[in-house]
């Protein structure tokens, strides 16, 4: 892939990413960086891509293991050693100053979810990835897409029926 369409592709790319980046990171900065972190490393590692891939998968790969290294690093910085990166809870929302209410609760349930099962539920249910698609993106056995799938969906019916006052109990 020429530097050009690559750098056309990842512009395309840019809101998919940060996205998934802001279900992994503290604060829109932080996903912002992510991001910026991601699409650097596919610019300078072409030649990785395999063709006939598909090159959002790759990004999105690129950017996650771009928070893992961050995360280990943090980890060790802060004295802590290192940790796994599903160990981590660092989600947290980013007032985004969304006008209805309902998108907003969606959106806190979503992100109030433990990592594992946001970035799985983010990748399936809105970027549109097969289960096997998120599991090659996410490193884990397609097995564990669906149960964490299952186990986010019914997280979230349970908090969002609490929060409205309704049934799923």
């Amino acid at each position: 892939m020429d530097h050009s369409a690559l750098r056309r592709d990842l512009i395309d790319l840019l809101p998919r990413l940060r996205r998934f980046a802001s279900t992994l990171v503290a604060s829109a900065a932080d996903a912002d960086d992510l991001v910026q972190i991601a699409c650097l490393r596919a610019i300078e590692r072409p030649d990785s891509f395999l063709p006939g891939t598909r090159l959002d998968a790759w990004v999105f790969t690129i950017l996650r293991n771009a928070w893992r290294d961050d995360l280990r690093r943090r980890r060790v910085r802060d004295g802590q050693g290192t940790i796994d990166a599903e160990a981590a809870s660092e989600l947290v929302d980013a007032n985004d100053g969304a006008a209805h209410l309902a998108e907003r609760e969606v959106r806190d349930a979503v992100l109030g979810l433990p990592e594992g099962l946001s970035s799985v539920l983010l990748l399936v249910s809105v970027e549109g990835y097969t289960y096997a698609e998120a599991a090659r993106i996410l490193d884990i056995p397609a097995g564990t897409v669906t149960s964490r799938i299952a186990r986010a969906r019914a997280m979230l019916a349970t908090s969002l029926g609490e929060e409205r006052g309704g049934g799923a109990r």
